[in-house]
């Protein structure tokens, strides 16, 4: 008689295949999961693309955390993917795309010195809103279009919290204000003496100082490059690309 208590060799089981339940509720989970996140069953793919869109929304967040419900952008989330385009080589081209309030001062320069500085062909597109320092982000780029309806506040800087009235304070936002000033006018068409009135103008902003530039005005202060959209915007950066190569390509026959 056989002896149940004996081991049973170990016989491998193929892997059962899954039933079309199984794929149809993955499938479905799957589709849930992007309407929920955005709105829609499929998302256009960039495979193959050698162009990177980098966007700046709501509000620049610097050394300060903002609460929850603020929809804003990180400059610790935007450095490390700006050093990451610089040495990917795949990577020709950035498309930066902004509809931001503003924000931090120093977080803004530190995310325009870091854009202007890029090796490769920088396109600026400003839609909605590119207020406060948004303005530098918007022209530290080689090319920069605006909206036909977006906007850009131009204004003196302001600061929040505990202020000590003294002069070392004043002097500190002047400072401040004068390294706005300084990188806006390197890298756009405005004049100082322009730039400065539209900072300082009284009765344009209710209750405020300052200037709100509608897309065209912009584009005739010298402020923005030109006025269009997406399409035109990435007609630009592909001719630059173009331009970028052909200057590589020479530089190594020299």
């Amino acid at each position: 008689m056989p002896n149940f208590n004996d081991e049973q060799p170990n016989v491998p089981q193929e892997p059962k295949p899954e039933g079309p339940e199984k794929k149809d509720e993955s499938e479905q989970s799957s589709l849930l999961s992007k309407i929920q996140t955005l709105g829609q069953t499929n998302v256009p793919q960039m495979e193959g693309s050698s162009i990177h869109c980098l966007t700046i929304v709501g509000q620049i967040e610097g050394h300060v955390q903002l609460p929850p419900n603020n929809k804003t952008t990180k400059y610790e989330h935007l450095i490390p993917q700006l050093v990451a385009i610089e040495q990917n080589p795949k990577i020709e081209g950035v498309l930066i795309i902004l509809n931001t309030v503003g924000g931090d001062v120093e977080a803004g320069l530190a995310i325009s010195e870091m854009i202007a500085s890029l090796s490769k062909p920088t396109v600026s597109l400003v839609l909605g809103g590119g207020h406060s320092i948004g303005v530098p982000i918007a022209v530290s780029a080689d090319y920069s279009y605006i909206a036909q309806t977006a906007t850009m506040t131009i204004h003196p800087v302001r600061l929040t919290g505990l202020v000590i009235g003294v002069p070392q304070t004043f002097e500190y936002l002047d400072k401040m204000q004068e390294r706005v000033i300084n990188f806006v006018i390197a890298h756009s068409g405005i004049t100082e003496e322009k730039f400065k009135e539209l900072m300082f103008s009284k009765g344009n902003l209710t209750r405020d100082i300052g200037t709100n530039v509608i897309g065209k005005d912009a584009v005739a202060y010298g402020l923005i490059d030109e006025v269009g959209g997406v399409g035109q915007a990435l007609k630009k950066l592909n001719s630059l690309i173009e331009q970028h190569r052909d200057d590589e390509s020479k530089e190594v026959i020299q």
